[in-house]
């Protein structure tokens, strides 16, 4: 300002030309002719410095359309700037609602987004076997951790999702991870939309065990059922990424509100939780669709009548006698109790040994010499190994 001033009290002495004054003060003509002008116009006010605002925003966010952008935000605290953007476009499509770059800017000025820490990042399918392109192709189930109630006891959320659509089909929470209380939600889910082709799970109660073929009471009624079983290689949780992600999806959304909360609110959380997931949150990689829009139920409907399972004409089928015998090559092998009254096939693979399966589900090798079965232990591998994506572990 001191300097204006001194510019143009040197130009009212008469003294010096306007390329004088500019060379002199390191300034172009352009600007000494524009601080002239305003000193003309307004007097010395006029050389104050003035907002460098535009005059017109075309792009400003009205405070209704702002105050409706927060609010949203604040009902769906775990969604980001453009889930929010996604959601009010399909609630409102006839608003002109603003750039999601532009309701970050809101959002983060407002102290609703937060910024993240870096994460490495890991591939949606890392394993070549099939996630499944269509839906019902592939379902997942875990248990997303525990938490504690109000009455001192852990609940345990059941999740099952579709790996095609990301659709959340079911989220109950149970006290106990044991056969008795995840039957009823499979049955449900299975009542509500259909079979799907195959299940992933990892490697814990009561999707898998030490018996054969890794079966457990659940996993072997989903053979039964025509579902081929499928588990991720012990200790690499990403090859179930897809559901692990949106298990860290809800413990933002509502794992503090789960904390220490009655039974009854615990399920209530969850509820509305998988109607968010499912009904509102857009996601990335469904073109930023929502679930619900992308999932249709599966044709393959549930009966709960189990039938015996069908073997080719290449297998030689044996029952299993009541203590989990069966008799090969003249003697008895034992297969375990669990499989007791059901029938499982023999083939022969080469001179030495032979798949045996109950069912899809591969068992594990019976060998001539040892007369003992052996179980399988090749895991899911990488196309270059010529092994079958879906084949059985």
């Amino acid at each position: 300002m001191d300097l204006k001033i001194q510019l143009v009290s040197d130009w009212l002495t008469g003294g010096y030309r306007v390329s004088d004054l500019a060379r002199g003060y390191g300034v172009s003509r352009k600007t000494v002719h524009k601080w002239i002008g305003r000193y003309r116009d307004e007097g010395a006010p006029g050389l104050m410095a003035r907002s460098r605002a535009p005059h017109h925003r075309p792009h400003a966010i009205i405070d209704a359309m702002a105050d409706r952008i927060i609010q949203t935000k604040r009902a769906h605290l775990s969604f980001g700037p453009r889930k929010v953007m996604d959601l009010l476009r399909r609630e409102h499509p006839d608003v002109d609602w603003p750039a999601d770059s532009t309701a970050g800017e809101l959002l983060k000025r407002a102290g609703l987004v937060k910024k993240r820490r870096a994460k490495r990042r890991y591939a949606a399918d890392p394993q070549p076997f099939h996630l499944g392109q269509a839906n019902n192709a592939l379902w997942s189930a875990d248990y997303k951790g525990q938490y504690p109630s109000a009455t001192h006891r852990w609940c345990y959320p059941l999740t099952i999702s579709d790996n095609a659509s990301r659709y959340l089909i079911g989220c109950h929470g149970v006290s106990a991870t044991d056969h008795a209380q995840a039957r009823p939600a499979f049955e449900w889910a299975f009542h509500e939309y259909g079979l799907p082709d195959a299940l992933l799970s990892d490697n814990g109660p009561p999707f898998a065990s030490a018996a054969a073929g890794g079966l457990t009471r659940l996993s072997m009624w989903w053979v039964q059922l025509g579902i081929r079983v499928h588990r991720i290689q012990p200790g690499k949780p990403t090859q179930n990424a897809r559901h692990e992600r949106m298990h860290g999806t809800l413990n933002r959304a509502i794992g503090r509100q789960m904390r220490r909360a009655g039974e009854q609110a615990q399920h209530t959380a969850l509820a509305e939780f998988r109607h968010e997931y499912n009904q509102l949150r857009s996601h990335e990689s469904l073109q930023r669709r929502t679930p619900a829009s992308v999932y249709t139920a599966s044709n393959r409907r549930y009966c709960p009548v189990l039938r015996p399972p069908d073997y080719g004409p290449d297998q030689t089928v044996r029952r299993v006698r009541h203590n989990g015998e069966i008799r090969f090559q003249g003697q008895l092998v034992y297969l375990g109790a669990l499989l007791a009254k059901q029938p499982v096939a023999l083939r022969q693979i080469n001179e030495d040994r032979f798949e045996v399966r109950f069912g899809s589900h591969l068992l594990g090798y019976l060998n001539s010499a040892t007369k003992r079965l052996e179980h399988a232990t090749v895991w899911h591998r990488a196309k270059s190994h010529h092994v079958s994506p879906m084949s059985p572990v």
